[in-house]
């Protein structure tokens, strides 16, 4: 018996993980480690496993099940320590000797190798088994992995881990003064019920076709069971845009049921819309969920709102059409985004 770590890719489809873990099992398999990480094209799961069978054997068998780009190395029974265990006594030495980063950034992804990089050498590469870690405007940390490619999972992870040995970030304030391209100031606070007229105005301002941008439907008022689930920072975050007591944008990032990834929308008043408020929403979107350690936001959106398209195609977004050829999801990763201040 020996111990393995297998990556395969799956379609996000119900019954995906069980025919996986039954073909281990088929094999002789015991599953004494298991993880589940959003990636570019599906979802990998990934296992510690004991097993007599061969890697070629087991890459076989997933595959049969359903599995894509099946990844086995050897495993030692030390890659059974509890991970956030790990993680957390990771933290504490980095803690106490910040200089040793890029060794211990190294050993907490199991990477071969972690050497500094700076100015142009911090292009993205076209590799899979590298990960470059921002750690300032021109330093990073480049990680090279040869048995298995990284995922967005583990470059958020990676992505916080860096910011322990930055200096502490100014604490955000609730409210957040912005001011546009045009000169014209918005202030931009977290959704609360207490903006519960003000948004119901903000629907009946929006034309019909901005509300069906947004809501797939010309939805005239927001039905006050949605309203309380946008609320809800425990669903999600959500943050509102106000100028002259009128809430002018609504912008939404809602946890996904596959971990680690959101999903992000935005309604802009017609009168607003063009003069980069959407735009700032978006990012201060995307910074909170870097903050809040998701790897992933998606958005899904009309294939005729192309104001939404060309703001997605700005921030990064790779777009693919789904099922319904009238929609078109995009899709950001968060834990590969440079820090939003310089260290």
């Amino acid at each position: 018996m020996g111990f393995l770590r297998i990556r395969t890719t799956v379609d996000e489809r119900p019954g995906r993980l069980a025919s996986l873990a039954a073909a281990l099992a088929d094999k002789g398999g015991n599953i004494l480690g298991l993880s589940v990480q959003p990636d570019t094209d599906g979802t990998v799961d990934e296992f510690v496993a004991e097993i007599p069978a061969s890697a070629e054997t087991v890459r076989a068998a997933l595959e049969s099940a359903g599995g894509r780009r099946v990844q086995v190395v050897t495993a030692t029974a030390h890659d059974l320590t509890d991970e956030p265990t790990r993680a957390l006594l990771l933290a504490a030495r980095l803690r106490s000797t910040p200089w040793r980063l890029p060794e211990i950034l190294r050993e907490l992804m199991r990477a071969d190798d972690a050497r500094w990089v700076y100015g142009a050498d911090l292009s993205d590469l076209p590799d899979p088994t590298l990960l470059t870690v921002p750690v300032a405007p021109k330093r990073a940390i480049r990680l090279r992995r040869a048995g298995l490619p990284f995922t967005l999972t583990e470059a958020a992870r990676a992505a916080a881990f860096v910011r322990l040995a930055q200096p502490p970030a100014e604490a955000q304030r609730s409210e957040r003064p912005v001011r546009l391209g045009d000169g014209a100031e918005v202030v931009i606070r977290p959704l609360t019920p207490l903006y519960r007229e003000a948004v119901r105005d903000l629907h009946e301002r929006c034309s019909p076709e901005s509300r069906r941008f947004r809501y797939f439907t010309a939805m005239p008022t927001l039905p006050p069971r949605m309203f309380e689930r946008l609320c809800d920072r425990g669903r999600g975050h959500s943050l509102v845009a106000g100028h002259d007591g009128q809430v002018v944008a609504m912008a939404t990032l809602q946890f996904s049921p596959e971990p680690g990834t959101a999903e992000m929308a935005l309604l802009v008043e017609d009168s607003w819309q063009g003069r980069g408020l959407g735009r700032i929403l978006a990012q201060m979107l995307l910074e909170a969920a870097r903050d809040l350690g998701l790897a992933e936001v998606r958005a899904s959106f009309l294939s005729d709102n192309a104001r939404m398209r060309a703001l997605l195609l700005s921030l990064g977004a790779t777009l693919t059409y789904t099922e319904d050829p009238g929609v078109v999801e995009a899709r950001m990763p968060v834990g590969v985004m440079a820090p939003s201040s310089p260290s």
